[in-house]
């Protein structure tokens, strides 16, 4: 649907005003989606984020820091997530040989579980996207990215 029609409004500043909103309805679109995907497992979206991140590092350990890099949202605090997953039994803890200040993360047997039971709703989710070929879905991946360029 047009975000005309979703904000009930058919007037903007410009063209990028109008982009900003509908990138931020877009967002807030998206957030409801994943949500309804990830509440049956009781994850938020960031620790779904870190336990994902850990899965793309197998049998590499992870500092927080390292995280923190790869995160959708940075602001997060990684530390508290860490915990979280660590409490359920999705993640592990140990002192880093490296640097004995730091503490490595890794994803455990439980958290590849869980993910993998994810995945089959994500991928579920993911398939409303098809509206879009993926021509376009690639082609609005690039428009995303220059829209990011420094």
């Amino acid at each position: 649907m047009k975000i005309e029609k979703e904000l009930r409004q058919t007037k903007f500043n410009n063209v990028y005003h109008k982009v900003a909103l509908n990138l931020m309805f877009t967002n807030n679109w998206l957030f409801e989606g994943q949500n309804k995907v990830l509440k049956p497992y009781s994850f938020t979206q960031p620790q779904y984020n870190v336990l994902r991140i850990l899965r793309g590092s197998p049998n590499q350990a992870l500092t927080v820091n390292a995280i923190i890099e790869r995160m959708l949202d940075r602001m997060s605090n990684v530390s508290r997530l860490v915990d979280k997953l660590l409490e359920k039994g999705y993640a592990t803890r140990s002192q880093s040989s490296d640097d004995r200040r730091s503490v490595d993360i890794l994803i455990s047997q439980k958290g590849l579980d869980i993910l993998d039971e994810i995945d089959e709703q994500q991928e579920i989710w993911e398939k409303s996207f098809t509206k879009m070929d993926e021509n376009d879905a690639k082609k609005l991946s690039d428009l995303l990215d220059k829209l990011r360029e420094r």
